[in-house]
């Protein structure tokens, strides 16, 4: 039997936090509520989830500093929800390591699809038997594999939320290749995805955080266009 995907929801309100569990639940995913940001914390290690729903306004401790405590450990995935739908504050979240958001009120279908469809970012592929079929990049002092979602730079592992492993695929897959912002959105986050050129980037700017540039090759800006990894002979 299958084990079912964990869902950590942590919203003040218990109504909201409710009607989320069910309709989460009817998809067949094992959820816990919590109603603040310490309790997030408290119990996060011990009940391991898949992918957490948090609230950005909560008692004590907030969601932003809950998402910055989580990342700093974990490369869980985090969907914010928030009735805040400045770019600011969807920026600052996405800053923070979130890889999702989404603003209340929302519709179910729309937040259980969300949630799914992090969830298969975030899942690593089954390697097909006989087949050569890893997804792998190297170059000096870094090996990005996205069969099994990990990155090697300088010899040690990085933590990355997916969507920061697969755009850095993505462009190391294509060298000196440059790439628009929106097709990058395209490609990385799909048509669904509703947010605006900034998700790029700021998910550039945490990568360049984790991964410095080499003598041989780097994460390029072309100015007024987009990005590129570019390699030098």
């Amino acid at each position: 039997m299958v084990a079912k995907q964990k869902i950590l929801i942590v919203d003040d309100d218990t109504n909201i936090a409710e009607l989320i569990s069910l309709y989460l639940t009817k998809e067949c995913f094992e959820t816990m509520m919590v109603h603040d940001g310490e309790e997030a914390l408290a119990v996060f290690d011990t009940f391991s989830p898949n992918l957490i729903l948090l609230d950005l306004m909560l008692p004590g401790i907030d969601g932003y500093q809950v998402c910055r405590e989580i990342r700093a450990k974990s490369a869980t995935p985090i969907i914010m929800l928030s009735a805040k739908g400045e770019v600011f504050d969807k920026v600052l979240g996405l800053e923070l390591g979130a890889d999702d958001y989404i603003i209340k009120p929302f519709d179910s279908k729309e937040l259980v699809a969300r949630v799914k469809a992090v969830l298969r970012r975030y899942q690593p592929a089954k390697p097909e038997p006989q087949k050569s079929s890893a997804k792998v990049v190297e170059y000096p002092e870094l090996v990005i594999n996205q069969t099994n979602y990990s990155v090697l730079y300088q010899g040690k592992p990085v933590d990355m939320p997916p969507k920061e492993l697969e755009l850095l695929y993505f462009l190391a897959s294509s060298p000196n290749q440059v790439f628009t912002r929106e097709q990058l959105l395209d490609h990385i986050w799909g048509y669904e995805y509703i947010g605006d050129t900034r998700t790029v980037d700021v998910h550039i700017k945490r990568l360049r955080e984790k991964i410095k540039d080499h003598p041989t090759w780097s994460l390029s800006t072309v100015w007024g266009i987009g990005y590129k990894f570019e390699v030098r002979g």
